[in-house]
């Protein structure tokens, strides 16, 4: 039986397109920091190209480290982030959970980037929450509650813990109607 945290390929597809946004947004700070470096653009293009039936999942899960390792070629921790951002939307064609982790990587990179305006974060999620419409929440909606399912990347890891976990966590309570907590 697939984790729940898979989500049907249906609905890979829907968040995929929402992932990229959301990396997409923090890219620049990656960008600036290795102009040359195309791995998390080229990370992000891949999720919009199977968001939209281009690219099968097979095809996808075979790539989607590359942004990582994009990751190790910068140092500022705000570009960190945003390469790692890119590829957790790539990593959304393997299971739909890292949709969430390209949002909290996202939300990191923006309230690293400005880290004088204490609410950059949140603002970030803001911004991710208007961009998901109704049929990505639906989908987001079929995620377990981050911490709840050991198989996947909602489980007990990185995604869970600090600042990424307080990002997944306010995006899934926004997400299920439940009102946000300081």
């Amino acid at each position: 039986m697939p984790s729940p945290q898979s989500l049907t390929e249906a609905d890979r597809r829907i968040v995929a397109g929402w992932a990229a946004d959301c990396a997409e947004r923090v890219l620049p700070l990656f960008e600036r920091e290795a102009p040359t470096d195309g791995r998390a653009r080229d990370a992000i293009e891949r999720a919009r190209a199977f968001s939209r039936g281009e690219l099968d999942a097979a095809g996808q899960i075979r790539r989607r480290f590359e942004a990582g390792r994009a990751a190790n070629a910068v140092t500022p921790a705000a570009a960190v982030a945003a390469a790692r951002a890119a590829a957790q939307a790539s990593g959304v064609a393997h299971m739909g959970a890292h949709a969430l982790g390209a949002a909290a990587y996202a939300a990191r990179a923006a309230g690293l980037a400005e880290p004088c305006l204490q609410d950059a974060a949140a603002r970030e999620r803001d911004r991710q929450l208007a961009l998901a419409g109704d049929e990505v929440r639906d989908a987001l909606r079929r995620l377990p509650a981050i911490g709840t399912d050991t198989s996947g990347p909602l489980g007990p890891g990185l995604l869970a813990r600090g600042d990424l976990g307080e990002h997944v966590r306010a995006l899934q309570q926004a997400i299920a109607g439940a009102t946000l907590t300081p």
